[in-house]
């Protein structure tokens, strides 16, 4: 089997038999398709490729200047795209099978202060009742308040929250029934002020007859229907500057980190914070216990008066 259809029949896999998302899968066709084209140039498909073609190509990759992170994720599909050649019979090892991922350090992630959640959310509700102070419309100065309420209410994953249908939002008010990766879906509550941005934006949608029939929260004019990320990222780093905040160090992805650090600070249990998350190992929710670690080490070295 040629590389192409190989990819393709791994990709479909992928799909209906683990429910992979979206976005992995193309992350997944990006990888493949890039180790099938240096395969190619080595002279062979990457069905047939070699354990001595395999470790040439992460060694490349690593040359071209990619992360840690960014080669163990290239190695991670190889993997599982191997593997299922050799599940289905149509290669008789794994190539993959004796090497070894990268090591890389576990960057702990980016936070922001409640204060500055606070500045931002004010700036956001701000707009909604005077939207010439961000030069949006009415409707777009709402979404983008109704979207970061609802982002720091309940922590959701960037593509969580821009593809919620409308019917999620139409039910209890009090949650939102989120489905996330591999198609699970999770329960998680809204605080009143994320209800209120919520419904003051549904009722202007509402008032949309053009969006009557549109089965997204966030309808968008996209290939998906609904709301880009791009979009909802650059219009962050917009109302981020006109809060007088530093922009580079804000983006959806830190606001969901900041909804779990915050709630462990104020005494939340760390397994209720990982089931809010959608994370499937509460070692991936540890990592904010290192945010707050890390937060206290530095406190004291720095105002200790018998700090070295």
């Amino acid at each position: 089997m040629r590389a192409a259809a190989a990819i393709e029949t791994f990709l479909e896999m992928m799909s209906a038999e683990r429910g992979a998302a979206r976005n992995t899968l193309e992350s997944y066709r990006r990888d493949l398709e890039d180790a099938a084209a240096f395969s190619a140039a080595a002279g062979e498909q990457l069905t047939d490729a070699a354990n001595a073609t395999v470790r040439a190509y992460l060694d490349d990759i690593s040359a071209r200047g990619f992360a840690a992170t960014s080669q163990a994720r290239r190695l991670s599909a190889l993997r599982q795209f191997f593997r299922f050649l050799y599940t289905e019979n149509l290669r008789g090892d794994d190539p993959t099978s004796t090497l070894d991922a990268p090591k890389k350090e576990r960057a702990l992630p980016k936070i922001m202060s409640e204060a500055d959640v606070e500045k931002l959310l004010g700036r956001a509700e701000l707009e909604t009742n005077d939207p010439q102070a961000s030069g949006a419309s009415p409707m777009q100065a709402l979404r983008l308040h109704a979207l970061l309420e609802i982002l720091y209410a309940t922590g959701l994953r960037v593509s969580e929250l821009v593809g919620l249908p409308v019917a999620v939002a139409r039910q209890d008010s009090r949650f939102l029934m989120v489905r996330g990766k591999g198609s699970k879906d999770r329960m998680v509550p809204l605080s009143t002020k994320a209800r209120d941005a919520m419904n003051r934006y549904l009722a202007a949608r509402d008032a949309q007859p053009n969006l009557a029939d549109n089965s997204w929260l966030f309808p968008a004019g996209s290939e998906t229907g609904f709301l880009a990320r791009q979009v909802f990222a650059r219009e962050l780093k917009g109302l981020a500057a006109r809060a007088g905040l530093k922009t580079s160090a804000i983006s959806p992805h830190v606001l969901r980190h900041a909804f779990a650090s915050h709630l462990l600070q104020n005494g939340a249990d760390l397994r209720a914070v990982q089931q809010l998350l959608g994370h499937s190992d509460i070692a991936t929710t540890q990592i904010y216990t290192h945010v707050m670690e890390e937060r206290l080490h530095r406190l004291v070295t720095e105002h200790h008066p018998l700090a070295d």
